[in-house]
Order: C-alpha cells, then sequence, then structure tokens
C-alpha cells in the first residue's frame, strides 16, 4: 500500500510490447508492386497484423516472407501498413515498401485525397437512393472492440448509392471520406441497414426473425456458410508517392459473395 511521499519510479521497457513479426509463406494476391508501394487484394478471414488475439498467419507476416523491404513507420510488428481493413472485409488495400512511401501516401489518407469504394449487402429498403452519412462515431464503452455513433466522437463522412434493392435486402456502394475503425459498418447498421452478416453490428442470424419462414431460412443458411459480413473494398484512388501521377485499383467481387447476389433475384421470383 502506498504511503505519504512514497515514490513511484517507472522503468521504460527495452523490448516491444509485441515482439516482432515473423515471415511466414501466406499466399498473396499481389495486384501491383513496385520499388516504393504494393496493392494487394485481400481475402476474408486474413488479419491484417497481429494483435492479443492473433500472434501470427497474419497479412503483415505474408508480406515480410514477400517482399525485402517494407516500410517501419508503424514499428517493427506492422511493417508496411498504412491503412487497414477488418478481418472479413475483402478487397484492395495498399502496402508501403520504403518509409518516404509510407509518409507520403499516409498524408493523403489524412487529408482525405484517397478515393474509396466498397460495396456491401444491406439489410432493408433504403428510403434515399444516395446520400451522406455524417454521424460521429466513438468506442463502445460496454465493448471496447466495437463503436457507435457518439456526438462527442471523432466526426465521420460517408458517402452512400443504392446500387439494387433487393425485396428484404440492398446492394449499396459507399465511399467512406474519412477512415474510422468500422466506420461503414456502424454508419449503415445507424440508418437501420445492417450489413449482410455482421454479427457484431446487428446483421447477423436474429435479423432474419420477422421473415417468412423460406426467407429466414434462406439468409440464416447464407450468413452461416459464408462466416463473414458482405463488405468488400473494391476501388481505391491515391496519387503514387514519387511517380506522382494518379493510381487506380480495383478488386472484383469474390466468387462466394456474387453467387450469393445472383441467387436473390432467383429466389425473390420464385416466391
Amino acid at each position: 500500500m502506498l504511503e505519504l511521499e512514497d515514490k513511484i519510479i517507472l522503468k521504460k521497457l527495452d523490448a516491444p510490447l509485441i515482439d516482432s513479426e515473423k515471415p511466414e509463406p501466406i499466399e498473396l494476391n499481389i495486384i501491383f508492386e513496385d520499388d516504393e508501394i504494393a496493392v494487394i487484394d485481400k481475402p476474408s478471414g486474413l488479419v491484417v497484423h497481429s494483435g492479443i488475439s492473433n500472434t501470427s498467419g497474419t497479412l503483415v507476416n505474408g508480406l515480410l516472407f514477400h517482399f525485402n523491404s517494407l516500410s517501419e513507420r508503424n514499428q517493427s510488428f506492422r511493417p508496411g501498413i498504412i491503412h487497414r481493413l477488418d478481418k472479413e472485409t475483402s478487397g484492395v488495400i495498399v502496402i508501403a515498401k520504403t518509409d518516404f512511401a509510407h509518409s507520403k501516401i499516409s498524408k493523403q489518407f489524412q487529408n482525405r485525397e484517397v478515393e474509396k469504394k466498397y460495396i456491401a449487402l444491406t439489410w432493408g429498403q433504403w428510403k434515399k437512393e444516395h446520400g451522406v452519412i455524417d454521424f460521429s462515431i466513438g468506442r463502445n464503452r460496454k465493448d471496447p472492440t466495437s463503436f457507435i455513433i457518439n456526438e462527442k466522437g471523432k466526426p465521420s463522412l460517408t458517402r452512400y448509392v443504392v446500387e439494387k434493392q433487393f425485396r428484404h435486402l440492398a446492394l449499396v456502394s459507399f465511399f467512406p471520406k474519412t477512415g474510422r475503425t468500422h466506420q461503414i459498418r456502424v454508419h449503415s447498421s445507424s440508418l437501420g441497414h445492417p450489413i449482410f452478416g455482421d454479427v457484431k453490428y446487428g446483421g447477423g442470424i436474429s435479423k432474419a426473425k420477422g421473415y417468412l419462414p423460406e426467407f429466414a431460412n434462406y439468409y440464416k443458411k447464407n450468413i452461416i456458410e459464408l462466416g463473414r459480413h458482405v463488405l468488400h473494398a473494391k476501388e481505391i484512388e491515391f496519387k503514387h508517392p514519387t511517380q506522382n501521377k494518379i493510381m487506380n485499383f480495383k478488386s472484383h467481387l469474390p466468387k462466394e459473395l456474387l453467387n450469393l447476389i445472383s441467387t436473390l433475384e432467383t429466389l425473390y421470383e420464385e416466391k
């Protein structure tokens, strides 16, 4: 127990809290690579970097295996990582191979100069075909791994366009201007349209309750079989750090998502 005039001495740790990542022969779909950057088409299920519950098998482990050089601005356990995608989110992610490239592209993200397009399958009928979601987001105190709409949170802006409206679901393009954690998932859910399969934000199996059994069973079956939420980073556009030209990269929807979307119209025609 501390007493009056006791001294507390804090000693700096010589080693980082998380050990340096190690190379692992993880298969990567490399869309583009030069001396400064690489662009990866990340599959769903691949964690970007290590954490408390993920100490191996991450994108970073794969990057260290495939590339001789990666930026070190994010310390030894996040080499090359400029921005992130959630574990279940698939699609394009940009990697920095040099500290210079990391700095230049990071500034573009900070200045909201990077153009991003995501595609998602969401629940419900949207009232407007397009619009802007402008709600600040903060960490959920009841669950530190999730986020909520909070006036005292960080400003967050997402533009959306409804590409196709189905009977109970909709295919929506999202264009986030800010890059908050879980931003699209929180914003879409805040309007009553959680992303299909997103258990954390109300888009899981429980959402299927209330529909006719033939629809509910179909939705539940697909959520279980997919094992992911239907959110895909489809496109990214930014200025190359040294060539100073606009670079644009796209990722096609994974086969399992294309199959799900293509069967929806058939489902509704039969009912």
